[in-house]
């Protein structure tokens, strides 16, 4: 237990000793007036013009535009994979739903995966579709953070910057050096990066073995580091070729954490308020430290109905106790828990173990934070949804007190709410509305590994996981069939765009108004009381919103399971 606590801490330190260092970093890429050579060459091919000028309107159509083409492009490429050069294995194309699906969640920085990476697809489409998707999906989150943090730290302007030049700062300054180092790391700890789509060897036994192999260290990279998940290998992170030593567990973790934390920073140094960004940052850390102390206090305390079987003393003499179905012995209930907890708070959804195999409480926590989807979020959007619960908490203050809401010296007002509220509610929307749609179909059932109160929660993770960004799956559903292709294809494009443009529409509205000075009645939102306020409001209104799902998911699970009885 000591221990355990010691790694937590550990790990989170030089997390937040992180966000100071790429912080500063980031905040110096969205600021500097000066384009690098290569960026200027980049302009002139593309024909983009750096100087413009752009609205929020403009910035996201210009966004919504090229994700569309890019989707667009991937889609192509896996329809046509057959019929491309360079595959010894020759893999066949995926179907038009499977396509879609895998599109869609590439672009939106989901990466939800219906098939088996290592048997569907060639090292061109892995490369050409995945790791090219996972990283212009990266870039974009962040550049629309970048604006967004723009227009709220502006005074009657008209613009929030250029998309062309905060996508192409943000690819070339931040996410290739970045990449390009994890992946030298983590081709030195033994994971794979090659052209080849196989190699033989050679068993103890004497029999021949064939090992699917390929890029896999740089998709490693760019999967963590823009927290997108998906895999290379149908094992995920739990795969020995993805994540073969503790040490690259760590990386992981704190990769999938990097950004997330340091745009807290860059929200303070950028808008002049930097206590502000530390409040942010507290807010983040705060549920995060409350959902790891869940899942961890769950999993070491194990399934009570295997007690009398004595498989908990025989599981305390190989691993300290515990609920170990599941979880990779090498990594143990401690870095497995911390693995759980980061992959669905930052949005990434990668696996180190098979969450369908977590305690009721235990799976509770990953579907809670992306249903929640404020606990450090994804790159770029996981601050802007927690500035979106901060504009809804100083609006809901100000009813109460009776005074026109204030944020940052600027007057939240109808306009302003509106949007904000239109990205609140797309969320549980898409998520319950597609939920309630697969209930009904009669199809459901033939895909479900599992009935009862489990079988549904494997269906609301599924397009919790899709609306939220994450694609992680809870395991046991078979979501390869064009219902589920294309419903959790459409629930990603809804979390992605519907919660992202209105956000830059207020940062728009915002950035057109003026500054106000602070009066007596002013709600400083860079208090630890108002970081208080935030984390509950955040709390309750997801609460309120999912918790009757979440009592006929893994609530009534863990209560069966306390009464004794299986299903």
């Amino acid at each position: 237990m000591v221990q355990d606590i010691t790694q937590f801490v550990l790990i989170l330190a030089i997390m937040t000793g992180l966000v100071v260092v790429v912080g500063k970093w980031m905040t110096h890429l969205f600021t500097s007036p000066a384009d690098n050579m290569i960026e200027r060459g980049t302009y002139r091919i593309l024909g983009i013009n750096p100087s413009e000028k752009m609205s929020w309107n403009r910035y996201g159509m210009v966004l919504l535009l090229s994700n569309a083409a890019m989707m667009l492009l991937g889609y192509l490429i896996l329809r046509l994979q057959e019929y491309l050069p360079g595959d010894s294995l020759a893999r066949a194309s995926q179907t038009p739903d499977l396509a879609f699906n895998t599109a869609a969640s590439f672009i939106t920085n989901t990466n939800w995966q219906s098939y088996s990476g290592e048997s569907s697809l060639s090292n061109f489409s892995q490369m050409a579709v995945i790791t090219f998707l996972m990283t212009v999906s990266a870039a974009t989150g962040v550049a629309a953070a970048g604006a967004f943090i723009r227009g709220l730290s502006r005074k009657s302007a008209a613009d929030i910057g250029n998309y062309w030049v905060d996508f192409t700062r943000v690819t070339y300054r931040l996410l290739l050096p970045i990449c390009f180092v994890m992946a030298l790391v983590y081709v030195w700890q033994g994971m794979p990066q090659t052209l080849s789509a196989d190699a033989m060897a050679t068993t103890l036994e004497g029999a021949k073995q064939q090992l699917i192999v390929g890029p896999v260290a740089s998709l490693e990279s760019i999967k963590h580091i823009g927290t997108n998940g998906g895999g290379f290998f149908a094992m995920n992170a739990a795969h020995p070729f993805e994540n073969p030593t503790p040490f690259t567990n760590t990386l992981h973790i704190l990769s999938m954490l990097l950004i997330p934390s340091a745009l807290t920073y860059v929200f303070g140094s950028m808008i002049l308020r930097r206590r502000q960004g530390w409040a942010f940052f507290a807010a983040f850390l705060v549920m995060f430290l409350g959902f790891l102390a869940l899942v961890y206090g769950s999993e070491q305390s194990g399934n009570p109905l295997l007690s009398p079987m004595g498989v908990d003393q025989a599981q305390t003499a190989l691993q300290a106790g515990g609920n170990m179905e599941g979880k990779e012995l090498r990594f143990g209930i401690a870095q497995t828990s911390l693995f759980v907890t980061t992959t669905t708070a930052a949005t990434t959804g990668s696996v180190d173990s098979m969450h369908s195999s977590l305690t009721p409480l235990g799976g509770l926590v990953p579907i809670a934070q992306m249903m929640l989807n404020n606990v450090f979020g994804g790159d770029g959007v996981g601050l802007i949804n927690l500035v979106t619960y901060a504009i809804l908490t100083v609006f809901l203050v100000g009813m109460m007190i009776g005074r026109t809401p204030e944020f940052l010296g600027k007057k939240v007002e109808a306009r302003e709410m509106k949007y904000v509220m239109l990205a609140v509610l797309a969320h549980p929307f898409s998520i319950l509305g597609f939920t309630a749609l697969a209930c009904l179909m009669p199809s459901t059932l033939a895909s479900l590994a599992n009935q009862g109160p489990h079988g549904f929660s494997e269906v609301l993770y599924a397009y919790t996981s899709g609306t939220a960004n994450n694609g992680s799956a809870f395991a046991g559903l078979n979501a390869n069939t064009p219902f589920f292709n294309t419903t959790i294809g459409l629930a990603m494009l809804v979390g992605r765009y519907l919660t992202l443009l209105p956000m830059l529409a207020v940062a728009g509205a915002l950035a057109a108004k003026k500054t106000i000075p602070e009066g007596p009645g002013t709600l400083s939102a860079a208090t630890p009381l108002f970081t208080g306020l935030l984390v509950f409001v955040i709390l309750v209104v997801g609460g309120l919103t999912f918790l009757p799902a979440l009592a006929l998911g893994p609530i009534v699970e863990h209560l069966m399971m306390l009464a004794g009885t299986t299903f």
